[in-house]
């Protein structure tokens, strides 16, 4: 979201920001003007992927970047905070317009992940849950592994 440059009112250097924290500047951000009338979940989430757009440039055609980003300039990696910054700001306001809790849902999407993928089974593979459930597809106390019909089922390419 552009033009939200000042820091927070009341926040000290270095502290944390919550989802909460970034949920209400997006309320105050959109109600100041007037922009609630247009903050539908169709047009944030059309706003919210044209911004993941934005983001996917900034990678292509760099092929493999390593973790930290070493030889990026410090401008480039400036521009990604902000378009990282602007996906974030309307998932928080999609959820938000939604009634959903972003925070719980994410914590409760890692405990199914965690059920998808078990750690004795998948540690240092990138095979899909698909594979694992095929081979297991009953719930066995023995090693923590169910079937997928216990999960939310979101299809083979959701999940982490």
């Amino acid at each position: 979201m552009k033009g939200m440059v000042s820091k927070e009112e009341g926040k000290e250097e270095g502290a944390s920001v919550t989802l909460d924290d970034l949920k209400k500047k997006m309320a105050e951000f959109a109600r100041e003007r007037d922009w609630d009338q247009f903050h539908s979940p169709r047009n944030l989430l059309l706003a919210l992927v044209g911004e993941v757009g934005e983001l996917s440039e900034i990678f292509q055609w760099r092929g493999e970047v390593p973790k930290g980003l070493p030889d990026w300039k410090e401008e480039e990696k400036e521009h990604l905070g902000e378009e990282l910054s602007d996906v974030l700001l309307y998932l928080v306001r999609l959820a938000d317009i939604c009634g959903v809790d972003l925070g719980k849902a994410a914590l409760r999407k890692v405990e199914l992940n965690a059920l998808k993928y078990p750690v004795h089974q998948c540690k240092g593979s990138s095979k899909k849950h698909t594979h694992y459930s095929n081979s297991n597809s009953n719930t066995n106390s023995n090693n923590n592994t169910c079937s997928l019909a216990e999960l939310s089922n979101n299809g083979p390419s959701e999940g982490l």
